[in-house]
C-alpha cells in the first residue's frame, strides 16, 4: 500500500508539473479532457489515502470506515453534505439511506445521473447515534473538503443542511435565511439548501427545496 501511494503521487506530481508547464496545450480537447479527469482521480485516491488513515480526533475510534465520497472527478457539481449516518458507515458510500434516494431524485430531476456529480460530507466520519457535528470535529476534517473541491474543481455547490453551510460560508445564519440565494465559495458559486434528511422528517420544507433543485437546474443549464 505504501509503495502504490508512492507511485501514485509520483505520477500526480509529474501530471501536475506538464499541467502546468502548458504541455497540454498542443493535444487536442478530448485529450486534454481525459488527461484532467485521470489528474483528478489519481489526487482523489491519493488523498482519500490519507482520511482512511485519520485519527485527528475520537470519531476515528467509533466508525466502521471512513466515507470519503463518490462520484465523477471533474463533476460540474458538488454536494456537500453534514456527516454519515448509519448505512453510509455501514457501506463506506455517501447518502444511501433514505435521505440518498431522495438526493438521487433531486438529481435526476435536474437532468444528471448520480455518477455525473460528487457527492461528500463536511465529515467522513458518523457521529455516534448520529448527532450533530462538534464544532472541532468540523474544524479537523474541513481542509480534506477543502482539497476536495480544488482537486474537482466544481462549477457549483450544494450545500445540503446547516452544517454544510455554515462551514463553507463562515455564518451562522438558519438553512432557511440562507436558502433560495446563489453565494460564492472562493469564487464558486454556492447554493444551500435543506438536508434531505430534513425533509423526510419536515414534508412541508420540500417545496422551497424543489425550488432550489430548479434554481440548481438553471445555474447548470448555464454551463452546457
Amino acid at each position: 500500500m505504501i509503495e502504490e501511494r508512492k507511485i501514485i503521487q509520483s505520477l500526480i506530481t509529474f501530471l501536475e508539473g506538464e499541467k502546468m508547464g502548458g504541455v497540454l496545450e498542443i493535444f487536442s480537447p478530448s485529450l486534454k479532457k481525459e488527461f484532467s479527469v485521470l489528474f483528478s482521480s489519481l489526487a482523489l485516491k491519493t488523498l482519500s489515502q490519507s482520511v482512511y488513515r485519520c485519527q485527528r480526533c475520537a470519531l476515528a475510534q467509533s466508525r466502521r470506515q471512513c466515507v470519503f465520497g463518490e462520484g465523477a472527478p471533474n463533476a460540474l457539481i458538488l454536494f456537500v453534505g453534514e456527516a454519515p449516518g448509519e448505512e453510509e458507515d455501514k457501506q463506506g458510500k455517501p447518502f444511501v439511506g433514505s435521505a440518498g434516494i431522495l438526493l438521487t431524485r433531486a438529481i435526476e430531476a435536474i437532468g444528471l445521473k448520480r455518477e455525473e456529480v460528487y457527492i461528500t460530507n463536511v465529515l467522513k466520519c458518523r457521529p455516534p447515534h448520529n448527532r450533530n457535528p462538534l464544532p472541532q470535529e468540523i474544524a479537523n476534517c474541513f481542509p480534506y473538503l477543502e482539497e476536495q473541491i480544488r482537486i474537482i474543481q466544481p462549477r457549483i455547490i450544494c450545500a445540503l443542511g446547516k452544517f454544510a453551510a455554515h462551514a463553507l460560508l463562515s455564518t451562522s445564519s438558519s438553512i432557511s435565511q440562507l436558502r433560495g440565494k446563489i453565494y460564492s465559495y472562493q469564487g464558486i458559486k454556492l447554493l444551500p439548501t435543506f438536508h434531505p434528511a430534513y425533509l423526510l422528517r419536515n414534508p412541508q420544507g420540500k417545496i422551497p427545496f424543489w425550488e432550489d433543485m430548479k434554481r440548481l437546474k438553471r445555474e447548470l443549464q448555464k454551463l452546457l
